[in-house]
């Protein structure tokens, strides 16, 4: 039974391994939810755009949007109401303060959706700037905000960003001069420089004392996004603003961030009530030192501070065979003068100096000294022992008083209406891609809006994986760690095998009994003939042991 136990024991052991290395990878794939994919709408049939097929045999459909929205794009038809700025960087040299990056609009290099277009940023280190209006402006009073778009970064990022500007609403708005010093309202989505990856939410929030406009960031997401900028994949961002101040950022529909407007900004959205006094200076007189040497301390009569730290040995002795005559290092007898060796310009020549070859069996050469060591009786400089300071004020500081900016809102989700969507990029990669744009207020329009369109894109995009073996040794370049449990799932098997066929081995063949082996009656005959066999036996074994001797 205990052995039974054991071969168990084993079997779920192995079990549990080979689905804990499953479940990892599916955990890189599909970041803590996954997106079901609906049915297309039987309402879009009828669209004139984008009806070819895709590998899997699903007929794309231009998205629509099945409520109210602010704002949709899916660059499946022509360019229509997108500008492109004319205008110039600020405070950038001439030769690049242009906005004068390229861009098209064409489908995905890979997983490609046929019919599926979306807007692509052509450009390598130039300023680009594209923007158009929304259908309607947003009002922040009631509605929840939710901003939606994809973007794929085809050919990975080197350093650049993909975010969008929601543009503040103005009479004096002109998208052919839209530009980095345009007002705007909220600036959301990913960049990266270097190996800082980010993604923004800022907004600009008005100082309702003073008119002034600051910028409001968002903390950092405390997950790692480093994989959605170098998987090549198409990615869904999306951020929601709500009436009772609170903000969610997400990729792929699965939260990386959350928090409050009111808590969660950087710097905060109101200031202190009170503040440093910044006329307030300290006295003079004012003591911040914790200790001070003790003044009633005196030297020792005996603290000799003229002893140094190292002194000679005096116990060491020359080792034998010490050659004093003889130096460390000699001219290189094979060294020959170079035939353009000037003497008039390079000096005399001397041959480079080698050690010497008879110092190499000997203890050493030259002149012997006493090594040196430490002095017992250094004590260095004397200084008084330190004390508690009875004077100690503690650390300075000045005076609070009341803050003279001081206001507080209470709902800074107020903000500022937004009237255009536009981006205003530099990048040093090329080839990034943007597509299904949707500003709304209901959640479950935005998801039906993601399930058309990158729902799709992540379905083919699966569908065109590579076969489990090299998945997983995708995953084990990423985590080398799990090449310990991939050669613990393939020992297994061969231990299991050999823990369950191999023959055991019979210790005493008379532990497992048979009804066979159940005593019968037996005749005097029989008890006769056995107690023969045995005699026989004896001397059989007397025979042999004698033989032995």
């Amino acid at each position: 039974i205990s052995r039974m136990h054991f071969q168990w024991d084993w079997l779920c052991l192995s079990v549990l391994i080979m689905s804990s290395v499953t479940a990892e990878i599916e955990n890189e794939e599909n970041q803590d939810t996954d997106i079901e994919v609906e049915d297309f709408d039987k309402e879009s049939e009828d669209h004139d755009i984008g009806k070819d097929m895709s590998p899997l045999g699903v007929v794309y459909q231009t998205p629509k949007p099945t409520g109210e929205v602010y704002f949709t794009e899916t660059f499946d038809g022509i360019l229509a109401g997108w500008v492109l700025s004319k205008t110039k960087k600020e405070d950038t040299d001439d030769n690049i303060s242009k906005y004068d990056g390229r861009w098209e609009v064409e489908e995905l290099k890979e997983n490609t959706v046929p019919g599926d277009r979306g807007l692509v940023l052509k450009s390598i280190a130039k300023h680009h700037a594209i923007s158009a209006m929304l259908t309607k402006p947003f009002i922040f009073d009631d509605k929840p905000l939710i901003v939606q778009y994809e973007v794929n970064f085809q050919e990975g990022i080197d350093c650049g960003g993909a975010y969008i500007k929601l543009l503040s609403s103005s009479d004096d708005l002109d998208l052919e001069y839209f530009f980095d010093k345009t007002p705007y309202t909220i600036m959301f989505g990913p960049d990266k420089c270097g190996e800082d990856y980010k993604l923004h939410f800022i907004f600009r929030h008005k100082n309702p004392k003073t008119g002034e406009y600051d910028e409001k960031h968002a903390k950092q997401p405390g997950v790692d996004i480093k994989k959605f900028y170098t998987d090549k994949k198409t990615h869904l961002y999306t951020l929601v603003l709500k009436p009772d101040d609170t903000f969610e950022m997400l990729i792929d529909q699965s939260v990386v961030s959350k928090g409050s407007l009111l808590k969660d900004m950087v710097p905060p959205v109101n200031p202190p009530k009170e503040i440093d006094d910044p006329n307030d200076k300290k006295p003079d007189d004012w003591d911040e030192r914790a200790k001070i040497p003790d003044p009633n301390a005196v030297k020792p009569d005996d603290w000799d501070e003229e002893e140094p730290l190292k002194i000679e040995d005096p116990d060491a002795v020359k080792p034998e065979g010490w050659l004093d005559d003889e130096p460390k290092y000699i001219p290189d007898p094979n060294a020959k003068k170079p035939k353009d060796w000037d003497e008039e310009m390079d000096g005399e020549w001397e041959a480079p100096q080698i050690p010497n070859p008879k110092c190499e069996t000997v203890p050493g050469c030259g002149l012997w000294v006493h090594p040196m060591m430490n002095n017992p009786n250094y004590k260095g400089k004397w200084k008084p022992p330190m004390i508690d300071n009875p004077n100690y004020q503690g650390i300075w500081r000045p005076r609070k008083i009341s803050n003279p900016d001081y206001f507080e809102d209470l709902h800074p989700f107020e903000m500022t209406a937004v009237s255009a969507i536009g981006l205003e990029l530099w990048s040093m990669t090329s080839d990034i891609y943007f597509d299904n744009f949707i500003i709304c207020s209901e959640k479950e329009v935005a998801d039906r809006w993601a399930a058309d369109g990158w729902g799709l894109k992540k379905l083919i995009a699966s569908a065109n994986e590579p076969g489990m073996f090299t998945q997983l040794m995708t995953a084990a370049d990423d985590y080398p760690w799990l090449w310990v449990l991939y050669i613990l799932t393939l020992a297994l098997p061969v231990g299991l095998c050999v823990l369950f066929c191999w023959p055991a081995k019979k210790i005493d063949e008379d532990i497992d009994f048979k009804k066979s082996d159940i005593p019968k009656p037996v005749t005097k005959g029989e008890l006769e003939q056995e107690g023969q066999e045995l005699e026989d036996d004896e001397i059989e074994l007397e025979e042999e042991k004698q033989n032995k001797e």
